[in-house]
């Protein structure tokens, strides 16, 4: 199917095809699929989280839904996966965004506070561009990592499976007004809390370069 001499389209609607009888029996267990390798396809999703195929942007949401929920990391590799086959395509940055974050209230925590005595923080919830619900905790973490030529950061957070989602720029601000020092390793670092978890952001004396 995934071989490019074949037929463009019929290779898309067989992949589509099957991702779609998969997907009628629930959410696909990809990560226990094992099938042949039909090596790579011209697929990519670009940074902004648009999908093409064949250097032309895929405009059915529901299609770009179903392509996601087969979507499987493989190393440094992003495959397509089916119980039949499996395709590599093209990811710029990482293949979500995140789109939308709301706060539910703290979750009852136990056990031991942290360094300064803070219990649970309300549990914040994003919604990826494919509608996905992901609330952050220790398995659903939050990173930033630098952004070349501005000093800034970028922030990513975990979908699942080694699959991440970038934070649109809006909800970046909105993180950094819900940001707070706690004392991480005996030092003083700026982060944000979510529900039980902490995700350090930068040290605290730095807080200047956090834009």
């Amino acid at each position: 199917m995934a071989n490019e001499g074949q037929t463009g389209a019929t290779g898309f609607e067989a992949l589509a095809s099957a991702a779609r009888d998969a997907a009628r029996r629930g959410p696909p267990p990809v990560h226990l699929w094992n099938p042949p390798d039909c090596g790579d396809i011209d697929m990519r999703i670009a940074a902004d989280g648009t999908w093409f195929y064949q250097r032309t942007p895929i405009g059915r949401p529901a299609l770009v839904k179903l392509f996601a929920s087969v979507l499987r990391r493989d190393g440094d590799r992003y495959v397509l996966v089916t119980p039949v086959e499996k395709c590599g395509i093209t990811v710029d940055d990482v293949p979500f965004l995140a789109v939308e974050m709301v706060r539910e209230p703290a979750p009852s925590a136990t056990g031991a506070a942290d360094d300064d005595g803070a219990g649970a923080a309300p549990l914040l919830r994003f919604r990826t561009n494919v509608d996905d619900w992901v609330g952050c905790d220790a398995e659903h973490a939050l990173r930033f990592e630098p952004e070349p030529g501005t000093g800034g950061l970028k922030p990513y957070l975990h979908v699942r499976r080694g699959l991440w989602a970038r934070l649109v720029r809006p909800l970046y601000y909105d993180l950094v007004s819900l940001g707070e020092e706690r004392a991480i390793d005996g030092r003083r670092m700026f982060g944000i809390a979510s529900g039980t978890a902490f995700f350090p952001m930068a040290p605290a004396e730095e807080l200047k370069d956090v834009s």
